[in-house]
């Protein structure tokens, strides 16, 4: 047996096909060179759903928004930049009150 890590939809369209037309799980798996289990647990998600398409989106759930994220390089963008110009000033231009911008 052959390790992969993920069977393609077309494989898997494949294999159901096979076994719609009478073969039996262990032919089919020994024929493509995958595990009995795998197939027999392919067949009957398919019994239960209708289709044989991968489940995706298992991953970790996202703890901000993509607006949430531009926000952060944005800020983070003009930060570095009022520190880069406040190294250039003189020393004793360099107080809080004359790098925030007026307003």
């Amino acid at each position: 047996m052959s390790s992969r890590n993920h069977i393609h939809d077309f494989m898997r369209g494949r294999i159901i096909g096979k076994i719609e037309e009478g073969r039996k799980i262990t032919d089919v798996a020994r024929e493509f060179d995958i595990a009995h289990s795998v197939v027999s647990r392919l067949w009957k998600s398919f019994k239960t759903t209708g289709m044989c398409s991968r489940r995706h989106g298992g991953g970790r759930v996202r703890s901000t928004t993509s607006a949430e994220d531009r926000y952060i390089v944005l800020s983070a963008k003009r930060n570095r930049r009022r520190w880069q110009i406040s190294f250039l000033l003189p020393q004793e231009s360099r107080s809080p009150e004359k790098l925030l911008p007026d307003v």
